[in-house]
């Protein structure tokens, strides 16, 4: 069937029209912002993060020492400016004398590996080939170094690149501290409004409902994430103390950042095992303290599924799937949000099927006092 001119003219209606431009203008709109707001929407995730997770500890020091709302955040910034930063920063310090030194030893030939204990050879699987890269090493070192030139070129590009992603990781965590700072100041003004926003799009009740949901799942998953680090220094100090390493408290302070930042424990434990091996005998005791070091610094993998939704009313399943999965896809990051969207879409879909079963409930009792007899 044809269209004629006059249905076309009804059609494209003044209304029509102007309902089509406002889509076209705020569809426009959303995606300048969105393309405005993306290099920041890490940084600002990372802050709202931290924001929610410490607001309780923000909360206390103003109820505590009647500090006001900035006094109290400004506080919490610094001290966590100051565990992430001082220790980073100590830790870069060492390890940039520590190259250099061996840099300056091996231009005057003055770098000597001693050799290995029999011992090793016999070591399960990779004995062999651990005494013999070593003996050649300590042997000939030069030499062994042109030999394996392209393996330690491969090598120093993925230490370079760990390096600078460890390093960009700092320095966002401590961008994203003061964003929380910032946050927490207005705290209560902008739970408020984020409320308001939620309730705006899922209605009052289930609003209120959903935004105490959002806010219980980010703090225990922040306090997995600091508890689990916690256990792991305190694994590392005593597997440090016990390997003889030096500085061994500091040491476990490191790795506590390191867990709090969400960076790899084996940064610390694995120069650690090489220092173990450099300055002791190679015998069963190293063996097992390696062992024992390389276990506590993946331990967080473990931990972490353990601890992480505890405090919600959502069941851990959902949130240790939501976790994993969104770190899986989104990085560290996605272990808050994606424990936060699968808690909401649990949520809203359990009430979705309460909503009908109500409904059933209510049609039931319906057709049973249809059912039943009247009395003339």
């Amino acid at each position: 069937m044809q269209l004629d001119t006059a249905s076309i003219k009804k059609w494209l209606s003044a209304d029509v029209t102007d309902l089509l431009i406002r889509l076209a203008i705020v569809a426009f709109l959303v995606v300048l912002c969105v393309r405005i707001f993306a290099p920041f929407m890490g940084l600002m995730l990372w802050g709202m993060i931290l924001a929610v997770a410490l607001y309780p500890a923000h909360q206390w020091l103003v109820k505590r020492f009647s500090m006001r709302q900035g006094r109290a955040a400004t506080l919490l910034v610094l001290v966590g400016v100051g565990l992430i930063g001082v220790p980073s920063f100590m830790l870069g310090s060492s390890f940039a004398g520590q190259a250099q030194e061996v840099h300056e030893r091996f231009k005057n030939d003055e770098l000597a590996i001693s050799k290995p204990d029999p011992a090793v050879a016999e070591w399960p699987l990779v004995g062999e080939r651990v005494y013999a890269g070593w003996n050649a090493a300590a042997n000939d070192l030069p030499g062994y170094l042109a030999k394996i030139k392209p393996q330690l070129t491969e090598l120093s590009k993925k230490l370079l690149k760990l390096a600078a992603n460890t390093a960009g990781g700092i320095f966002k965590f401590l961008g994203s501290m003061i964003i929380a700072g910032i946050m927490m100041a207005y705290g209560q003004a902008g739970s408020q409004s984020m409320q308001r926003i939620i309730s705006r799009l899922a209605g009052r009740e289930r609003g209120v409902q959903l935004h105490s949901l959002s806010t219980a799942t980010i703090r225990s998953v922040a306090a997995g994430v600091v508890g689990v680090a916690f256990i792991q220094a305190l694994l590392l100090g005593v597997g440090f103390i016990w390997a003889g390493i030096p500085a061994a408290g500091i040491l476990a302070l490191v790795v506590l950042v390191f867990g709090i930042a969400q960076l790899p424990a084996l940064i610390i434990t694995l120069p650690a095992i090489a220092y173990l091996w450099s300055t002791g005998d190679s015998n069963t005791t190293n063996l097992i303290i390696t062992v024992y070091l390389i276990g506590a610094g993946m331990i967080d993998n473990v931990l972490k599924p353990l601890l992480l939704g505890r405090g919600v009313e959502v069941p851990m399943p959902v949130i240790l799937f939501g976790a994993l999965g969104g770190m899986v896809t989104s990085g560290i990051i996605g272990l808050f949000i994606g424990a936060v969207v699968l808690a909401i879409g649990y949520q809203v879909f359990m009430d979705w099927v309460a909503e009908g079963d109500q409904a059933d409930a209510g049609d039931e009792g319906q057709v049973q006092s249809e059912a039943l007899p009247t009395s003339e």
